[in-house]
């Protein structure tokens, strides 16, 4: 097998290149490996489909050393191929999706990642893209919005531009317009909502279990609605929401939508926007499907 580090420059704090190559240096491998080194927004999506068209039966691992959107990435540059499979090694400030799994902390020897099992998994998808782990909107836009602005002034997320983010949300965006229809039931017919998440993970902003009962390989998308409420609601409810107990706590029933669905329609108004694993989409009206099985992950034992 032919194993493709795609490197995110900035992740680690610059370090992820050194650390990937002085790994390398101690396993039999070794020889086996590259380094690509992202040069740009959506670089490494075009290296691994030109890759994969170029090298049609290679097997090929691609390994995203970065954060949540390197991993994005390669999985959309590597979806729908049998002969390619994904890992990740987590340097990047959230890395939500591996969570599932155990963490950053299952996935940070290099030497067991070359030869973790591959298992198939879904991903959701959204016209021309596909999203590991979540696509969520009102409330967590604001937050995300933030984080990126936030990213791009100091070259890196964090949890401390989440909050920041959270404390702009909690001030501009508590009643958000958008109507949720999952295979084919309006879940909010009065359109509003203080946030919604689509999802195949779980986490989500560094911490928070959103969808605590999603599977990323059940063939079916978790989606969870909080109907708006006040600033004080939201405060007394927030460690219940981040400790993902919020769908089975009787006090948080009247304002939780859960259903799983194949298939979810989104309306929003004009200037609508949606985060899809932590990049910023502007789309007023949109559908995203479940891709069961289509993306080769490989989870170290």
């Amino acid at each position: 097998m032919k194993y493709i580090f795609i490197i995110n420059p900035k992740a680690g704090q610059g370090k992820a290149e050194e650390d990937v190559r002085a790994a390398l240096e101690t396993l039999e491998e070794k020889e086996l490996c590259e380094l690509y080194i992202t040069k740009q927004e959506g670089d490494a999506m075009m290296y691994i489909i030109d890759y994969c068209k170029a090298h049609p039966e290679e097997e090929i691992r691609f390994i995203a050393c970065g954060g949540d959107g390197t991993l994005n990435e390669v999985c959309c540059g590597a979806a729908g191929k049998e002969n390619v499979s994904v890992t990740c090694y987590p340097c990047g400030s959230g890395n939500d999706f591996i969570k599932i799994y155990g963490g950053a902390e299952k996935f940070s020897d290099i030497g067991k990642l070359l030869k973790a099992p591959a298992r198939k998994i879904d991903l959701l998808k959204m016209k021309d893209r596909y999203a590991d782990n979540v696509i969520n909107f009102g409330f967590d836009t604001t937050v995300a919005i933030t984080i990126n602005e936030e990213r791009a002034r100091t070259g890196k997320g964090n949890k401390n531009a989440y909050t920041k983010g959270v404390v702009r949300a909690l001030m501009t965006a508590m009643k958000n317009r958008f109507t949720v229809i999952a295979d084919g039931e309006v879940l909010n017919p009065d359109g509003k909502g203080l946030l919604c998440t689509i999802a195949n993970g779980q986490y989500v902003g560094g911490s928070f279990r959103c969808a605590p009962k999603s599977e990323p390989d059940d063939g079916w998308i978790d989606v969870c609605l909080i109907r708006p409420i006040s600033r004080i609601r939201f405060v007394q409810i927030l460690d219940t929401y981040t400790n993902g107990k919020h769908l089975d706590d009787p006090k948080m029933q009247d304002i939780i939508i859960y259903r799983r669905a194949k298939s979810v329609e989104v309306k929003g108004p004009a200037g609508f926007a949606c985060s899809l694993d932590g990049e910023i989409i502007y789309d007023r009206h949109f559908t995203v499907e479940i891709a069961p099985g289509i993306l080769n992950f490989a989870v170290p034992e």
